[in-house]
């Protein structure tokens, strides 16, 4: 992970966008690029996508994950440790026991 980091900080620095970088518009830049994602579904059925171009799908997935790790080397997270303190979190949110094979939400099971 700290490798790929390394490029992206590096591809921005190289361009000198570091300063258009601040947490509001790295978050912005997540939500929009997610929306971009989701556009290449829209109308259509996960399989009529899957089994098409997945070149675009793949671009805008790499545009979310690329904008989230900078933001949080910005804020000087450590992305292992916070998705693995998430993945805790959800555990005891969503027990096995409870949560096997259903689709409900925490406050639903």
């Amino acid at each position: 992970m700290e490798d790929i980091l390394i490029k992206i900080n590096a591809f921005r620095e190289e361009r000198d966008w570091r300063q258009y970088h601040n947490p509001k518009d790295l978050s912005i830049s997540i939500s929009l690029e997610a929306a971009e994602l989701l556009e290449n579904f829209q109308w259509k059925t996960s399989e009529e996508v899957l089994s098409g171009d997945m070149e675009n799908v793949k671009e805008e997935i790499a545009d979310v994950l690329i904008y989230s790790l900078m933001l949080a080397s910005d804020l000087n997270l450590d992305v292992k440790e916070i998705i693995q303190e998430k993945l805790h979190k959800n555990c005891l949110k969503y027990p096995v026991s409870s949560s096997k094979g259903s689709n409900k939400k925490y406050t639903e099971l």
